[in-house]
C-alpha cells in the first residue's frame, strides 16, 4: 500500500527551481533514505509531502488523499530540520502537550525510554543541551503512533552514542511495521537503517534503489594507496588524503593500477575496495553538476 506519492512534482520559489518532474513513492512498512547536498530539495520534498506547502506543478497524495487535509496529517509524525521548544515546559509536559492532540498517544514513560529520554522527564526544556533537545523533538514525531514519520535531519548535532540509541528508537518503530522517510548529511545514517535509497541532486532523482544497488549501478571502486607526487590520471573521479594515504575513486580500478606503473609511480600499501555509500553518492551528484 503506497502512503505517500508525488507525480511529477516541482516547486518554484521565486525564480528558483526546487523541484523538476519528481515522482516518489513510499509503500507501507518501508524505511526510506533520501540524500542530497544541501540546496538538493530533500526539505521542499518533506514540505510537499506533509502539506506544508503545495506543488507548483504535479500532484502529491498522503494516503491518498489531499496531505493538508487534517485527517491525512493526523497519521503522520514529522520532525523538522529545526523545532522551538517551549523554554519553562518540561520535557513531560512538551509530551502530554503534543499527546493532547491524538486520540490515541503513547503513554509518556514508553516514549522517554524509547528515546533514552525517561531521565530527563521534570527537566525544563530551556536548560537542556542541543543533542537533547534534538532528541527530544524526534521522539515528539512518534507520540501520535503516526503510521507514517517524516524525519528531516534527525541526528544533526548529537554525539555519537546519542546518535545510535537515537537509531535504534526509529528501528523498534519499523520493527513493529512503521514506514519512515528520513533526510540525513550522515551517509552512515542511511546506510545503518535504510532499506531503500533516493539520491536528490538540484531538484532531480538522480537514483532510486537500495544500498548495494546504488553502488553497482556507478560502478565505482577506490584505489587506495601511499604515494608522493601523483601524476594526473585518467578515469578519476574523486581524490582524497587522509593520514598518509591517497584515496582514488574510479569506475576501472585495474586500468588506473596499470597506468600508475606505466608512469612509473613508486606506491606501496595498495587496496582495492568496493564503494562505500559516500563515495556512490558523490559519483552520482558530481555526473549531475
Amino acid at each position: 500500500m503506497i502512503l505517500a506519492q508525488t507525480f511529477s512534482v516541482g516547486r518554484t520559489y521565486r525564480s528558483v527551481n526546487a523541484l523538476h518532474d519528481v515522482s516518489l513513492s513510499v509503500a507501507a512498512g518501508e524505511l526510506v533514505g533520501l540524500l542530497g547536498p544541501n540546496g538538493a530539495g530533500k526539505t521542499t520534498l518533506l514540505n510537499l509531502l506533509t502539506g506544508v506547502r503545495r506543488p507548483t506543478s504535479g500532484r502529491v497524495e498522503l494516503f491518498g488523499g489531499d496531505p493538508t487535509r487534517a485527517e491525512n496529517r493526523r497519521r503522520i509524525g514529522v520532525t523538522p530540520q529545526e523545532t522551538g521548544l517551549p523554554a519553562t515546559l518540561r520535557v513531560g509536559e512538551c509530551v502530554d502537550l503534543v499527546a493532547a492532540h491524538f486520540p490515541d498517544p503513547l503513554p509518556r514513560g514508553e516514549l522517554l525510554e524509547r528515546f533514552g529520554l525517561a531521565d530527563l522527564a521534570r527537566r525544563q526544556t530551556g536548560g537542556l543541551s542541543g543533542g537533547q533537545r534534538r532528541r527530544l523533538a524526534v521522539a515528539l514525531a512518534f507520540v501520535g503512533r503516526p503510521r507514517l514519520v517524516f524525519l528531516d535531519e534527525p541526528t544533526t548535532g548529537l554525539d555519537v552514542s546519542a546518535r545510535h540509541a537515537l537509531w535504534e528508537g526509529i528501528r523498534a518503530f519499523h520493527g513493529d511495521g512503521g514506514t519512515v522517510l528520513l533526510t540525513s548529511h550522515y551517509l552512515e545514517e542511511i546506510e545503518a537503517l535504510a532499506q531503500r535509497v533516493v539520491v536528490l541532486g538540484e531538484g532531480r532523482v538522480l537514483a532510486d534503489d537500495t544500498v548495494d544497488a546504488i553502488r553497482s549501478r556507478v560502478g565505482v571502486r577506490r584505489v587506495s594507496l601511499r604515494a608522493t607526487d601523483l601524476p594526473a590520471l585518467a578515469g578519476v573521479l574523486h581524490e582524497s588524503h587522509v593520514d598518509g594515504r591517497t584515496d582514488l575513486l574510479t569506475t576501472d580500478a585495474d586500468q588506473l593500477v596499470r597506468d600508475l606503473v606505466a608512469k612509473g609511480v613508486a606506491f606501496n600499501d595498495l587496496e582495492v575496495r568496493p564503494t562505500s555509500l559516500e563515495e556512490a553518492f558523490l559519483t552520482l551528484t558530481a555526473t549531475a553538476a
